[in-house]
């Protein structure tokens, strides 16, 4: 079992980026591991940007917009040396595994740096939704995201309505 991975946002910033850090932190620290955040996607990669995250670290993050490991393109990271340099920072940093939040082209670096003895997984979040559905069992963060935010404000339209079980009071959404 891994005892350290990392974790990055790469490519364009999506709704539940933050959301998707906040549990990958969660989950790993419950399994006793330690989380690095690079910071600035796969360009922190390269420069060893990194910072150790904890719960406390991701405790506010999720109602915040963009993405708290901020993200980058990187061009020097597409090639055959930005690669291995990219794993060689991981095997220096101690990083036995690597979750990748983006979309297309953050997989597409996340193959490669999985070739090069890098284990990678990937949690979508692409700035297009309908980049990756391809039916109904493949959601992104970015569906769960905005499910969850029209949970919040039914919930809260409830609320202002004074809405009790016993009431018969209704309220609708209008989109």
């Amino acid at each position: 079992m891994a005892k350290s991975i990392a974790v990055l946002t790469s490519g364009g910033d999506a709704p539940g980026m933050n959301a998707a850090v906040r549990s990958v932190v969660r989950a790993a620290m419950y399994r006793g591991m330690k989380v690095i955040g690079v910071y600035r996607g796969y360009n922190g990669l390269l420069n060893k940007d990194v910072k150790e995250l904890d719960l406390r670290s991701v405790s506010d993050v999720i109602n915040r917009g963009g993405t708290v490991l901020y993200t980058a393109r990187s061009e020097k990271f597409k090639t055959p040396e930005g690669i291995e340099q990219a794993a060689q920072n991981c095997r220096e940093l101690g990083i036995d595994g690597l979750v990748v939040i983006g979309g297309d082209g953050s997989f597409r670096g996340a193959r490669k740096l999985s070739l090069a003895g890098i284990p990678c997984v990937g949690i979508q979040a692409p700035v297009n939704p309908c980049a990756f559905v391809s039916d109904e069992h493949n959601w992104t963060v970015h569906a769960f995201w905005t499910i969850e935010k029209v949970y919040e404000q039914h919930k809260a339209l409830w609320q202002a309505a004074g809405y009790a079980p016993n009431t018969g009071a209704k309220v609708g959404i209008a989109f």
